[in-house]
């Protein structure tokens, strides 16, 4: 039996290999300090736990969920946006409800790209932004995010020849893994790119909740002047919430391109289930509630992290969002030698960068999804590595 091509363009993914690491060590009696994967520890706040409780009582929620999502989640999240942002979304026809982000960013490509075409990616990142495009056959076009670049990718450098192939710019502020935060500026430039390319801004913005400035919380791409003739959003529940196996998000921008990926949807799956959804609704519309205590916590471990790894002389640029570090690596060391030295020395997991795309090789990320006091331990251990 052969796989098909597609398949054989695909790289493990990373996060599978970590947890493969990870096990190993734990076989050995280590006592592992995961800093790896991006899973918050925290639970999900009781208050949407009782509302999906309630919900699983009620048996119309045990029947097929409806295409594009309950109405009561769509409104939700409407409402969302508009208290958020100062934008307004018809549920009906500007919002679908999502399996979860990855879901839908995985299956938006197959609405609109070819064979052959280019799909614009940025590096390092979340690597399902051009694994979609390969399981469309299409081919990614990898942009760096390079330090020096604050982290946004130069799109006057994109040559003539890609342009005229490519179908769809991936972007994603706050950034995973660099922490980084579009500008005003920077967004603008990209509607305006899009709109001279003819091309489709898909934009994820899963941690856009997750924000350390209470004076300036991350922008929408909506928010830019005729974004909405040419973007689409994703947002997650899932990192705002601490929903991350809940599966539950949506989408939300121009109708064509709404109506298109549930259409894709419509033929994949059948819907996120109504009670989830439920209590994603709940949470949404509860949301300046709900997310600061969370918002407060992460800022705390952020705080802690930033000051021990400053004075252990680790180089980094403070993350106003995100629970990531996004750290250069000590001593001139690859990213696997140093990620490989950390997990067998010091029994702690991090990320190495380049398993997010070649402009990550030097750096490691930090996933803040553990209590201070297990942050001190982390750090002590750190302190002891000999290069």
């Amino acid at each position: 039996m052969e796989l098909a091509d597609r398949m054989k363009k695909i790289p493990p993914y990373l996060f599978v290999e970590l947890d493969r690491l990870k096990a190993e060590k734990q076989k050995q009696g280590v006592d592992v300090i995961d800093l790896g994967v991006g899973d918050p520890d925290l639970p999900t706040p009781e208050p949407i736990i009782e509302t999906a409780k309630k919900a699983l009582e009620n048996p119309a929620n045990h029947k097929y969920p409806s295409n594009r999502g309950l109405l009561s989640f769509r409104k939700a999240c409407a409402d969302y946006m508009k208290r958020r942002f100062g934008l307004n979304f018809s549920p009906e026809t500007e919002i679908t409800a999502l399996i979860g982000s990855k879901e839908g960013i995985a299956h938006f490509p197959l609405a609109f790209v070819n064979p052959g075409d280019v799909v614009l990616c940025p590096e390092p990142a979340y690597p399902v932004y051009h694994l979609g495009a390969i399981l469309c056959d299409a081919e990614p076009y990898y942009l760096p995010l390079k330090w020096e670049n604050d982290f946004f990718p130069e799109l006057s450098k994109i040559p003539a020849e890609v342009l005229q192939k490519a179908k769809i710019l991936w972007l994603n502020y706050p950034n995973n893994p660099t922490g980084a935060v579009a500008t005003k500026g920077f967004f603008k430039e990209v509607v305006e790119f899009a709109k001279k390319n003819d091309i489709i801004v898909a934009h994820d913005a899963a941690y856009v909740e997750l924000y350390f400035n209470e004076n300036e919380p991350p922008l929408s791409i909506f928010e830019i002047d005729g974004a909405k003739d040419v973007a689409i959003e994703f947002h997650s529940l899932s990192k705002t919430f601490c929903m991350t196996g809940w599966r539950i998000a949506f989408a939300v921008g121009k109708e064509e391109l709404i109506s298109a990926l549930a259409k894709v949807k419509s033929n994949i799956d059948s819907g996120a289930f109504n009670a989830v959804q439920e209590a994603g609704a709940y949470a949404l519309n509860n949301l300046e509630e709900l997310v600061p205590p969370l918002r407060k916590v992460f800022k705390e471990r952020r705080d802690f992290m930033i000051k021990a790894l400053k004075e252990l002389g680790y180089e980094f640029l403070e993350p106003e969002a995100t629970f990531y570090l996004w750290v250069k690596t000590p001593n001139g060391l690859s990213s696997q030698e140093f990620c490989k030295k950390v997990i067998e020395e010091c029994g702690i997991v991090v990320t190495p960068g380049n398993g997010f795309g070649p402009s990550g090789e030097g750096y490691f990320r930090i996933a803040l999804t553990v209590d201070v006091s297990r942050l001190k331990e982390a750090v002590d251990r750190l302190a002891t590595l000999k290069f």
